[in-house]
């Protein structure tokens, strides 16, 4: 490997000796190739991250990676990130060595929130409610929602996001759907994304003309006919008393969406504290300490 002055270029050399796309992934498991540009683009943010610890460290570069320092950094890596990045970064440097390394447990899967709810969890929510509010706790989960911003959303092309914030371009990264507006705490409006399954399905309730609801004193004008609000949160808590025996009430699933994107944005090579600035504008903040609560 020739000598490079950048860690992106180490780690975009490494992965490109690797690439073979044009043979079947499936059939070709063991030659030690890549064969998905997913992967591709996934093990050279990994392997830059690499990099970026041998420079800081005096270790030299991608060269010079050994076993030992690669279980160094994922060591050092364990107390900041989730278990799927630590595995990706491992499987990345087993690549470029062409060998196996030992799996290192992150420390950061014991501190997240018991107020989040698995997936699992929040399908037998919704099957505890009625359609109406089983769609709103769907949408709420997949674009990380409060309670009244479920009556607040509207296509994008209807309505813009506020202009007075500098909003990220990491925003949805990895994710791909249809774009909507809501209106969070101070009157901001942020775009939120949702699947184009679960856009299609909101599409389907649309009202024929806006209806005026009033939610804990609030007057908010709603588009579609789904729950919203403090109706929608008692639906919640009711159905996922029945299911579960207990509640972390309709904000546990912001909760779920902010580790859950969390993980997907280190996976696709972001810092801690960036993937988490992230996830802030994602939820509504600005303040990323805030959007750290969500993350216990």
């Amino acid at each position: 490997m020739p000598s490079f002055r950048s860690s992106k270029a180490q780690s975009h050399h490494a992965v490109s000796l690797k690439v073979d796309f044009g043979s079947d992934r499936h059939n070709n498991r063991a030659d030690g190739k890549i064969h998905s540009v997913g992967t591709a683009r996934g093990y050279e943010q990994s392997l830059k991250g690499t990099a970026e610890f041998m420079q800081e460290n005096r270790l030299g570069d991608l060269r010079n990676l050994t076993v030992d320092i690669a279980h160094q950094y994922l060591e050092a890596r364990a107390s900041s990130v989730s278990q799927k990045t630590l595995d990706l970064d491992r499987q990345a440097m087993q690549m470029h060595l062409g060998q196996k390394l030992e799996v290192v447990k992150s420390e950061r899967e014991t501190q997240l929130s018991t107020r989040s709810y698995t997936a699992s969890q929040i399908e037998r929510i919704v099957s505890a409610q009625s359609d109406r509010n089983g769609l709103a706790t769907q949408v709420a989960h997949n674009a990380g929602l409060r309670a009244h911003e479920l009556l607040t959303i509207q296509p994008v092309q209807e309505r813009q996001a506020s202009t007075h914030r500098e909003w990220s371009a990491d925003r949805f990264a990895g994710r791909e759907g249809v774009r909507y507006t809501v209106e969070g705490k101070g009157g901001l409006i942020r775009e939120v994304l949702l699947s184009k399954d679960l856009a299609n399905r909101l599409e389907a309730t649309r009202l024929t003309e806006p209806r005026q609801v009033v939610d804990r004193g609030v007057n908010y004008t709603q588009h579609y006919d789904i729950g919203g609000g403090r109706a929608w949160s008692q639906s919640f808590s009711a159905a996922s008393q029945r299911e579960l025996g207990f509640s972390n009430g309709g904000h546990g699933l912001r909760h779920s969406y902010a580790q859950e994107r969390l993980d997907e944005l280190q996976g696709r090579g972001l810092n801690y504290e960036d993937a988490k600035a992230t996830v802030a504008q994602e939820v509504g903040h600005f303040d990323s300490s805030t959007t750290e609560a969500y993350l216990r």
